[in-house]
């Protein structure tokens, strides 16, 4: 089967163990929501090339962890990227006390459940996206 889910890199690594099991979730995520992929690319970079990112696109003057842009016209398979800021999540890891890993694995998965539909702006939303995030996390810890 033709991989749908890849990883690649702008101006940092991403240092993770075994990433084809982290790709492969992500497709799972897909199929259990039942939201049709084509393709993911998740790029890794710095805090400053997210920033640009952010600023250019969004018109948003501050660091944030990840941003997904859905390229897929509607009811069409998913065709995105995601930026995710290596720095960020290094930061977010020790602030909240967690490993590089875990941390990595939850904003990888926050991205996928944009695509989802899920979003993050109000209360309600937000505390559906993380009880999402923590059963998808639950579900790929106890696989390893």
């Amino acid at each position: 089967m033709k991989s749908k889910v890849y990883f690649n890199n702008a101006d940092r690594n991403l240092v993770y163990k075994n990433k084809t099991n982290l790709k492969q979730f992500v497709a799972t995520i897909f199929e259990l929501e039942k939201i049709e992929l084509e393709t993911i690319n998740y790029i890794f970079c710095s805090d400053e090339y997210l920033l640009k990112i952010n600023q250019q696109f969004l018109n948003h003057h501050y660091y944030t962890d990840i941003i997904t842009f859905c390229l897929s016209s509607p009811k069409q398979p998913i065709i995105s990227e995601a930026y995710i800021s290596i720095d960020r999540v290094k930061e977010n890891a020790y602030e909240f006390n967690t490993s590089f890993n875990n941390e990595i694995r939850r904003v990888v998965f926050h991205g996928a459940l944009h695509l989802c539909g899920y979003k993050d702006k109000s209360k309600k939303s937000i505390d559906l996206m993380r009880e999402k995030e923590t059963f998808y996390l639950n579900m790929f810890n106890s696989q390893m």
